[in-house]
């Protein structure tokens, strides 16, 4: 089934309103599009010792992370081999052993069995064939990423420069940490909230003060590179910003990026090199979890950091909020016809062709 409208003269249309209210639809995306895309696990700080874990969700998947003796990172299905109890919960540090609670099968940190209660009656290559499920894992620049398909291709097929662009905007990376995170649940589907942080033509009519004193709207430009949406745009004149930047402190520390990885997370570095990220966790056809984290920032005082973080969540976070939300309402009008997309070749803020490229990724990941 086409989804994605073109007229007879070729204008492209946004994608059918069932895209964004179908139950079938999202649940074909769990399914499919959130099974062999990598998603977004947790920061390496969530496991700073060796045996520490956390547990996360990925497409209704329970999976816990761990770090290992060498300071790598394991990603495993949180279920145990023997009768699908879960190993934990939570989050934690194991000692010397994955030691299942129901009948106390236990595994090594790297997922081989050891042992059980009994279990030498066990044919010895009965013994041996028993390991936890693995799932593929990639830690970029300090954030750990997963990908539940065993064939997907490394994230720098995904997407390329990536790794190299963060670093320049933010040498030190590795060495962030979350100074806070804000979740706000939206009442929408996770693309109408996708495609409303993947244009910055509503910019300027909802949200001033990022606007008047962040960025420069008439510099702001998105374009793809492989599966991520790269936004570029100039600080705002320092006069008028909302908080102090210096521009000594890096070449790159009077520019705005954001870098949208393909479907659920984005890396954004604000002026002044302060790195902030999104996630979205879809829960419904007509829900997602967006949690925004704020990190560290060398030579920068934490209150300059928090303070625009609060600023965002009672601006641009909460104008885009009655915005999506009145987005998924629309969607279920009789009266609603998909309009045509803004698509200037030049690109720019008032262009929509970002949208298009978005919509083209919704489209196909329902074909594969």
């Amino acid at each position: 089934m086409d989804h994605h409208k073109e007229s007879p003269d070729h204008t492209a249309h946004t994608l059918d309103p069932s895209f964004y209210i179908s139950p079938d639809i999202f649940h074909r995306e769990c399914v499919g599009l959130f099974c062999n895309t990598w998603q977004y696990a947790g920061h390496i700080s969530q496991a700073p010792r060796i045996g520490d874990y956390f547990c996360f969700e990925i497409a209704g998947q329970s999976l816990f992370c761990l770090r290992q003796a060498d300071e790598t990172f394991s990603t495993f299905y949180n279920v145990c081999q023997h009768r699908a109890h879960a190993l934990v919960s939570g989050s934690g540090q194991i000692k010397k052993a994955i030691v299942c609670p129901y009948h106390a099968w236990t595994y090594d940190l790297d997922g081989r069995f050891l042992r059980g209660p009994n279990t030498d009656v066990l044919p010895t290559e009965a013994r041996e064939a028993i390991c936890l499920s693995r799932v593929r894992t990639e830690v970029l620049c300090g954030f750990i990423f997963v990908n539940l398909d065993t064939d997907a291709r490394p994230m720098d097929d995904w997407f390329p420069n990536l790794e190299t662009e963060l670093r320049e905007f933010v040498p030190d990376i590795e060495d962030r940490e979350v100074l806070s995170t804000v979740a706000v649940l939206e009442r929408c589907n996770w693309k109408v909230s996708v495609e409303n942080y993947s244009e910055c033509y509503h910019c300027r009519i909802n949200h001033r003060t990022f606007s008047t004193g962040v960025i420069k709207p008439d510099t702001y430009d998105i374009q793809p590179q492989g599966f991520c949406l790269r936004h570029t745009t100039q600080c705002q004149n320092l006069e008028k910003m909302t908080y102090p930047i210096d521009l000594s402190t890096n070449p790159r520390a009077g520019d705005y990026s954001s870098w949208y990885l393909w479907p659920t997370f984005s890396f954004q570095v604000y002026p002044g090199n302060i790195l902030n990220t999104y996630h979205w966790a879809p829960t419904a056809v007509d829900k997602v979890l967006v949690t925004r984290g704020w990190y560290t920032a060398a030579g920068i005082e934490p209150e300059v950091i928090n303070t625009l973080a609060e600023q965002d969540r009672n601006t641009t976070l909460a104008e885009d909020i009655g915005l999506v939300e009145s987005q998924q309402r629309g969607f279920s009008s009789l009266g609603y016809r998909p309009g045509p997309l803004v698509i200037d070749p030049r690109g720019g803020v008032n262009s929509e062709h970002s949208i298009h490229v978005l919509q083209q990724w919704m489209q196909n990941a329902l074909e594969n």
